[in-house]
């Protein structure tokens, strides 16, 4: 069964990062809201580049790393503000496009998603958050996962929001929501023959 945090863990984490008011922490705690809201990969992240944010239409493009797919996602209030903040008050000035940048100089655009793990790592044990098994940032991806199973969410636009190709992919999240599976299970009858 993948790993993932309940809903509370999640608003603990990004409660603790967002308190940190420092360059830094703008940085993570706009990659978290990304991460929380829309359930992207740390490649996704990395790969988000200032263009890829339409402020005006308030639409954020996400380039699926598994599946080479694009995908136009409207702009949630929290992330858009968190991004901004970002953007106005911590990212350093520089040519680079990508969004996210590393906070030690050289400030340079991450190489990888596995900075984000890092980071990731770093907010879940500052908020004492622990996981059983993995801690990266695909935590963040399986509770958004869950959370839209249990909010009703039909599984083509769950798997259409994660950039899932298939059914098959997105089922995987199911094992996830076990508690809601027992809920509405039926009783094997005994005696009957």
């Amino acid at each position: 069964i993948p790993c993932a945090i309940g809903a509370e863990d999640v608003k603990r984490v990004l409660a603790v990062t967002q308190d940190d008011q420092t360059a830094k922490g703008l940085r993570d705690y706009a990659i978290l809201t990304l991460l929380s809201s829309y359930g992207v990969r740390a490649g996704e992240i990395t790969a988000l580049r200032l263009d890829d944010v339409d402020w005006r239409k308030e639409t954020v493009r996400i380039r699926h790393s598994k599946t080479g797919a694009t995908t136009h996602l409207p702009l949630l209030p929290e992330a858009g503000e968190a991004v901004l903040q970002y953007l106005q008050k911590s990212r350093p000035k520089t040519h680079f496009r990508e969004m996210f940048l590393r906070s030690k100089a050289p400030c340079r655009p991450f190489t990888g998603g596995g900075a984000v793990h890092g980071l990731v790592h770093v907010r879940l044990k500052a908020a004492g958050v622990s996981t059983a098994g993995k801690h990266g940032p695909h935590i963040f991806r399986h509770a958004r996962a869950v959370s839209l199973l249990r909010a009703t969410v039909p599984m083509k636009q769950i798997g259409d929001l994660l950039g899932h190709r298939s059914a098959d992919a997105t089922l995987a999240y199911l094992k996830l929501a076990t508690e809601d599976l027992r809920a509405v299970a039926m009783e094997i009858p005994t005696g009957a023959k």
